[in-house]
């Protein structure tokens, strides 16, 4: 049995990351900004600290004995960005990933790993080409992000942590991310595709996010980054017709993307870049995802 302390367990990915350590016997300790709440909603931890991660180092009970750090904590990207939303995105992974590992830094007995959250924003928008792990990050305001925010873990490295960071893509998942955003039109008959269509969506099931979380844990080689994306991509066209499909909707209504920057302002940039992200080095260390293609996963969820 061992000690595992979890930032962000309260959140969509959180939870569920806490329930599976806790189901294979491990004991989960987690992070919070509010520490009443996390207790009433986590069943799966053992205690729960408070800490404002971008002020705070980490109390020091919460770092005694921990054998490994699991680090989801971060502002949602979703919403219209103006330089407050944007400065709120940045510092709350930054920061804290920051004080997260300054925290370790004195603690005589340290984690063997931590597994940090980054994103496939980090490449910023392929086109018609493709990414993987070994590829180039982008120029963009995401991709800047990610790669201060990788940065930032890859320091635990300097004492002897072995560090993963997992670049996780749109999660497909029911109270929360993607699913969350677009289930409502769609199940009134006024879905359709976003922009031109053509855009690569490089899509995730959530239980493979939290499986490929446990799998960097648990896999002593793996180091550096892992993507957490679906082997079989899709452009959004097929996205909202397998959608569609599935929920038996018509998908008749197309928004076009002078509209989406009406109503998301920057953030629709990203809503309808193209990314196109292969898990190369995920499935190379044995990752075996449960949900590969868009059709398996939505009939899963739906």
């Amino acid at each position: 049995m061992a000690k595992v302390l979890v930032s962000g367990g309260t959140g969509f990915i959180g939870g569920r990351v806490c329930t599976a350590l806790h189901e294979q016997g491990d004991t989960v300790h987690v992070l919070s900004r509010n520490p009443t709440r996390a207790h009433t909603k986590l069943k799966s931890a053992r205690a729960v600290y408070g800490w404002n991660p971008e002020t705070e180092k980490l109390p020091s009970e919460a770092t005694s004995d921990v054998k490994a750090v699991v680090h989801l904590a971060g502002e949602t990207i979703a919403g219209r960005w103006n330089p407050d939303k944007k400065r709120r995105i940045r510092d709350s992974r930054i920061l804290s990933t920051r004080n997260l590992v300054e925290s370790f830094a004195g603690v005589s007995t340290k984690p063997d790993v931590l597994v940090c959250a980054s994103a496939i924003g980090y490449y910023g928008g392929s086109g018609d080409d493709h990414f993987t792990e070994v590829s180039p990050a982008g120029t963009d305001f995401l991709a800047k992000v990610c790669q201060e925010w990788e940065i930032e873990a890859q320091k635990a490295g300097e004492f002897g942590v072995r560090v993963v960071m997992v670049r996780i893509g749109l999660v497909l998942g029911l109270g929360g991310g993607l699913l969350t955003q677009v289930l409502t039109p769609f199940k009134m008959g006024v879905g359709g595709i976003l922009g031109s269509g053509r855009q690569w969506m490089s899509w995730i099931h959530v239980d493979d996010v939290v499986g490929i979380v446990i799998h960097a844990l648990e896999n002593e080689e793996i180091r550096g980054p892992l993507n957490a994306t679906a082997p079989v991509p899709v452009r959004n066209v097929e996205f909202t017709k397998t959608l569609g499909s599935v929920l038996r909707r018509p998908t008749l209504f197309p928004v076009p993307t002078f509209g989406l920057k009406l109503m998301m302002g920057e953030f629709a940039d990203f809503v309808v870049l193209s990314q196109n992200v292969l898990p190369e080095k995920t499935e190379v260390s044995g990752y075996d995802f449960r949900h590969r293609t868009l059709e398996s996963a939505l009939r899963d969820l739906l």
